[in-house]
């Protein structure tokens, strides 16, 4: 591609020979870039041009706009006509400005943003109750042998959300005891009261702390993962092929994954609380001195069946609203990566939220029977 250019008068004759293409326009721009004469009138000759696409187009109209930009005019001359009409067609564009978007008011804004999330609070419920009902359904129709059970995506999934998951559980929850039983003893010690650190683990650990530690732990790592399994599938449209095949997604992918979750987090609460128990027991035998005979004794007495019991009940609730949380933002999925990101994210972050709520609910409710 090259350029020839020549000048009567006030009138610059500028020669566009050679094709001007994604692939050549970059070569002689910045050159023909310094012809631009201010004050006049400056002519575009494409008797010998060639073949001019997109972005020769543009590089033609971005030099007749300097022009005019530095106080001269401009116009082609002698281009052939499927040029000249790509041209004409794109020379319009970009110049009208943008509008600037006004800045919103605080207090509006405020208050739509709390609306939207009010809405969408109340949007979330009627879909878990949808969810829950569709999923209970489900259930019962496979109890009552009126379906069939997916037992390899059952037993699979147990096997990623508890199995797997007992070695970070286990490391976590015995580390969490240790902390506790150091803390405690770190203080009570000065009032001579060591053995009560026996207490202040055995019953925190198995009323508390295990199952919400262990559900806080599922909901960022199962949770996570059955969001972006599902949102996965949303996006390669397999969550409607499902029901192009008269199949219900709940039942085929929610509901093993639900049963999975509500089988799994009692058995890991266990494994939390053992573990917890031991990081107790040996920060009590080698830094606060407590004998394990001495610590056997006193955890029997101090941790009474009910208060495991209390623990091993929240499970299975926080297992479902994990589960169905999880499951409900997967569905929500568009098509795209951002759009699975930000409803992963959104699924650990109320799942936290919940089970630490429903953990709330539960202490009040065995506060008022007294248990």
């Amino acid at each position: 591609m090259q350029s020839a250019d020549g000048a009567r008068n006030d009138e610059t004759v500028l020669g566009i020979a050679g094709d001007w293409t994604v692939e050549t326009v970059g070569e002689v721009l910045p050159t023909i870039s310094g012809k631009v004469a201010p004050g006049h009138h400056l002519v575009f000759d494409g008797t010998d041009l060639g073949r001019l696409d997109t972005a020769g187009a543009w590089a033609l109209i971005g030099l007749m706009r300097q022009q005019e930009e530095a106080g001269g005019s401009s116009e082609l001359k002698d281009f052939p006509k499927p040029a000249a009409a790509l041209i004409a067609e794109i020379e319009p564009l970009g110049r009208e400005q943008l509008p600037v978007p006004e800045r919103p008011n605080p207090v509006t804004w405020t208050l739509e943003e709390v609306g939207r999330g009010a809405a969408g609070i109340v949007d979330d419920g009627f879909l878990m109750l949808a969810t829950l009902g569709e999923a209970s359904t489900a259930f019962f129709n496979v109890a009552l042998m009126r379906r069939r059970m997916r037992w390899a995506a059952f037993f699979n999934n147990i096997s990623r959300a508890a199995i797997q998951a007992v070695p970070i559980i286990a490391l976590m929850s015995f580390l969490v005891g240790m902390i506790i039983a150091q803390q405690g003893g770190f203080y009570l010690s000065s009032y001579g009261a060591n053995l009560l650190v026996v207490d202040l683990v055995g019953v925190l650990t198995c009323r508390e702390l295990g199952v919400l530690l262990t559900a806080i732990m599922i909901a960022g790592r199962s949770g996570a993962a059955y969001t972006a399994e599902l949102g996965s599938m949303k996006m390669r449209e397999e969550v409607d092929a499902l029901k192009v095949l008269g199949l219900s997604p709940v039942e085929v992918l929610v509901l093993p994954r639900l049963m999975a979750l509500i089988i799994s987090l009692p058995i890991l609460t266990l494994v939390s609380d053992l573990a917890a128990l031991a990081g107790a027991w040996v920060v009590g035998l080698y830094y606060l001195g407590i004998p394990t005979d001495v610590f056997l004794t006193r955890l029997k007495a101090a941790l009474t069946v009910t208060h495991v019991l209390i623990g091993f009940s929240k499970a299975p609730f926080m297992a479902a609203i994990i589960g169905l949380i999880a499951s409900i933002e997967g569905m929500k999925v568009k098509g795209s990566a951002e759009s699975l990101g930000e409803h992963t994210t959104a699924a650990v972050v109320k799942a936290i939220f919940m089970v630490v709520v429903t953990d709330g609910v539960f202490a009040m409710i065995f506060a008022t029977i007294g248990i």
